[in-house]
């Protein structure tokens, strides 16, 4: 699979994960669904990674880095994003995390990682000017009431952002698979620590199958399956290509709302969706 067949699979699966996590996250506290999801999927990943390559052991030299980018990209992505939503408007909150691919490119920049050519720049603005107008069409409204979420939600695009860059820069022989699987094994541990009280008082006799499908979909697909094809992607093709992808998430996000949860888009919101397309097809072009 390329980079792009397998960004693309990135999308649609994080795309649909928020209307299937919506179903999981009325039967769950939310962070008691994301200490299991990220168990399940350290299982799976540790599982896979046996299977494929063997026994689970480390080159010299890189647990220290292996851990720090699971804090940054495991632990502390998922605490800002979850505790920002809590505190904010779902609406803010995607219109934050669209800035992911914007911070990527500027954090890139800055740390001579990676170069941004007029090509680029011009992709990245208009997918983004794109992802911006369709959140906006929905109502934005920031004030002192969501500016801690608000902020938690920009500290979540940093860690990602981060966490994205990191991997660009980790000079190991380990595979996407390994790179993914240990990264996400060392940020568990403190998402089960962050979870246990809601794991303890939760009942869970009120969880269906519909729960229980939400929560393997968000597990598997959305980290096992997705962070693989993302890490492989960064490898690949470097950041700012790939970072470009998550621009085409809300738009998949909103379709997926329209088929599993009835919600319909507007002409505004088609509209940003082929600006962000547009944008995505510039840098797919790159050469």
């Amino acid at each position: 699979m390329s980079a792009v067949a397998g960004l693309l699979v990135v999308v649609l699966v994080w795309g649909f994960n928020f209307s299937v996590s919506k179903w999981a996250l009325g039967q769950f506290p939310p962070l008691a669904f994301t200490a299991i999801r990220f168990a399940l999927a350290a299982v799976l990943l540790a599982m896979a990674l046996r299977w494929m390559e063997g026994p689970l052991v480390l080159p010299p030299g890189s647990l220290r880095r292996l851990a720090l980018l699971g804090l940054i990209g495991n632990t502390g992505y998922q605490l800002m994003f979850i505790s920002g939503l809590a505190r904010t408007t779902a609406t803010n909150s995607a219109l934050v995390l669209a800035s992911m691919p914007v911070m990527v490119a500027g954090l890139g920049a800055l740390s001579r990682t990676e170069h941004l050519d007029r090509r680029s720049r011009t992709a990245l603005l208009v997918a983004f000017l794109g992802v911006v107008l369709v959140i906006v069409h929905q109502g934005v409204r920031f004030s002192a009431a969501t500016l801690g979420g608000d902020l938690l939600s920009l500290g979540a695009v940093l860690c990602w952002a981060t966490f994205t860059l990191g991997v660009r820069r980790l000079h190991t022989p380990l595979s996407p698979l390994a790179i993914t699987a240990w990264t996400l094994i060392l940020g568990t541990p403190l998402l089960l620590v962050a979870g246990a009280p809601q794991l303890l008082t939760m009942d869970w006799s009120r969880v269906t199958w519909l729960g229980w499908t939400g929560l393997v979909y968000s597990s598997a697909l959305s980290l096992v399956v997705a962070y693989i094809l993302w890490n492989r992607s960064v490898r690949q093709v470097g950041t700012n290509r790939t970072a470009i992808f998550a621009c085409l998430t809300p738009i998949v996000a909103t379709a997926a709302a329209a088929l599993l949860l009835g919600e319909r888009p507007g002409l505004v919101q088609v509209l940003g969706g082929a600006m962000v397309l547009g944008g995505v097809l510039l840098t797919v072009g790159r050469r």
